[in-house]
């Protein structure tokens, strides 16, 4: 059997670029590209990493476009080989607020590259707005968690949803994740009751997903600010990028959260499916 050429493909001129705020960025303080660069990486993902790498800032690298601009894998295998990147520590997804020149607010999405193998320390630190020094050796198994702190009302009403109605009981993971979300809403609206009669009311026979569709009743339901009307208040300062307007989006099945809510850039159940199917198709698909 012929020995099939898996030297990453060089990118296309006409690759795609995302829509604003969707596509490939970097991040500072990246290696020199060297022959050993993704040595350490599967076979699939040290291919895809390649190709990648040499996309221009801006480029389009969802799973979908990837598996058209290059010749041996589709789209399943590009989305495990992402997956296998975010554990890694090259990839990020992340969603974070964005103000308009208009003063408008609106949620982006993207997708930080990094070259060098990261840890999750260093990830959380740099999307909470933190440059941190280069990781001198990644750390893929993250040290013991600090003590938690008590949990906020909005917590609390997340983890209480299953109790007045089955078809909402969210997990622990679900609720870390959506937990700034119903903090938001908390405080336009602080009367609890009212969050979960917004959450609970007139649901469907099924919920099939109950964390998406909380999370879609938590952006679609949001009430109004409170406006504060004075002629002699100043105007509102830019958000800071960092902190918990920032959120890592799940590499496998797009869910926001906080960054230490979602550990190698892949949510809890992702990275309980993943662990017990140990995806490895290396299939090469043939032009």
């Amino acid at each position: 059997m012929a020995v099939q050429n898996l030297s990453p493909a060089l990118p296309s001129s006409a690759h795609p670029l995302a829509n604003p705020g969707y596509g490939k960025r970097g991040t500072p303080d990246q290696e020199p590209l060297h022959r050993d660069s993704f040595a350490h990486l599967p076979l699939r993902a040290r291919y895809l990493a390649g190709f990648i790498d040499a996309l221009p800032e801006g480029a389009a690298i969802d799973a979908k476009t990837l598996a058209k601009a290059q010749p041996l894998y589709g789209q399943m295998a590009v989305r495990s080989a992402l997956n296998e990147l975010t554990v890694a520590g090259h990839l990020r997804r992340v969603r974070r607020v964005a103000e308009q020149e208009d003063g408008t607010v609106r949620w982006v999405s993207e997708t930080y590259w990094s070259r060098t193998a990261r840890s999750s320390a260093w990830w959380t630190r740099f999307l909470d707005g933190d440059v941190p020094e280069p990781d001198p050796e990644v750390a893929h198994v993250d040290p013991a968690p600090e003590p938690r702190a008590p949990r906020s009302e909005a917590y609390r009403v997340l983890a209480q949803l299953g109790l007045r109605d089955p078809r909402l009981t969210l997990s622990a993971a679900d609720c870390a994740a959506l937990e700034d979300h119903a903090a938001t809403w908390l405080a336009r609206d602080p009367a609890p009751r009212n969050l979960t009669q917004a959450l609970t009311a007139g649901l469907p026979p099924t919920v099939h997903a109950p964390r998406a569709f909380v999370a879609r009743r938590l952006r679609d339901k949001l009430p109004p600010e409170r406006l504060q009307f004075s002629p002699a208040a100043p105007p509102a300062e830019p958000r800071h990028r960092g902190g918990h307007r920032n959120l890592v989006e799940c590499t496998e099945c797009g869910v926001p959260g906080r960054p230490d809510a979602i550990p190698d850039g892949l949510c809890n159940p992702c990275q309980a499916t993943r662990s017990r199917t140990h995806p490895v198709d290396l299939t090469v698909r043939h032009a």
